[in-house]
């Protein structure tokens, strides 16, 4: 009886990753090239036994070779890749990807450490001394891997293949990178990513479209009633568990009287 208890508490422990994971979504609902994340889970594992009837370990002599775990497992965290919808903004600099691929970023961290990272959002920016940044001030690479840096005063023109176009000339050309398998793919912050051990760059098949920015790969309307669903699945498990206290106190305080 006490295991439904542990049953349902873990029923609840997984409901609460969950819209925690939901809120985390819908926080980033207005978050340029956001991928929204979800969460598994996983039966529990039976891996208690005894064995009764092991002679070798002398007759009527159980052994114990693990620990039960009742109630469902939080699995694993995952992140949805697909493209998100495409909104107009007219700035030059506003650039969205179609299909596969990433921006790469040269990222620096408090300690004044740099390291790549790589994003979806082109939320870009050419600063007074012709940087191309994003809105952190992070600079933005060329397929060299080195920070873009252009004349702020000439009229500047961005294909489809990256390159950025000054006085009719090709003066950088904007770096966009594909890995093989996004497993190997972390998320960093808000709206980075960083390869992990056994990534492998694959190239990229996404074109580049300036004045465009790639809105967040959700719907708030399906998140919220995600929301409500977990919900209802929360309190289905705290009426367990006071049905559960119910049956106890019964059995304690008036069967024990008997």
């Amino acid at each position: 009886m006490v295991k439904g208890l542990y049953t349902a508490y873990t029923g609840m422990i997984h409901q609460q990753h969950r819209m925690d994971v939901l809120t985390n979504n819908l926080a980033n609902a207005d978050t340029t090239g956001f991928k929204k994340e979800g969460a598994t889970s996983q039966s529990f594992d039976s891996i208690l036994a005894y064995k009764i009837k092991d002679t070798s370990d002398g007759f009527h002599t159980s052994r114990r070779i693990g620990v039960n775990n009742p109630g469902v497992k939080i699995g694993e965290g995952y992140t949805d890749f697909s493209q998100g919808p495409l909104r107009t903004t007219g700035n030059t600099f506003d650039l969205a990807l179609t299909d596969s691929g990433f921006f790469a970023v040269e990222f620096t961290n408090k300690a004044g450490e740099t390291s790549i990272k790589y994003t979806r959002d082109g939320d870009f920016a050419l600063t007074q001394d012709g940087r191309l940044v994003t809105r952190d001030g992070d600079s933005v690479l060329d397929e060299n891997g080195s920070p873009i840096k252009i004349d702020p005063l000439d009229t500047t023109v961005i294909n489809t293949q990256g390159e950025i176009i000054q006085n009719g000339r090709v003066v950088a050309t904007i770096q966009v990178t594909d890995f093989e398998d996004y497993n190997y793919l972390e998320r960093y912050g808000e709206n980075y990513f960083q390869p992990i051990e056994g990534a492998e760059e694959a190239p990229a098949q996404a074109q580049v479209y300036s004045g465009y920015l790639e809105a967040a790969n959700m719907s708030v309307v399906t998140e919220m009633v995600n929301m409500i669903e977990v919900s209802r699945a929360y309190e289905s498990n705290q009426k367990v568990i006071t049905t559960y206290d119910g049956t106890l106190e019964i059995a304690a305080n008036q069967l024990g009287k008997i």
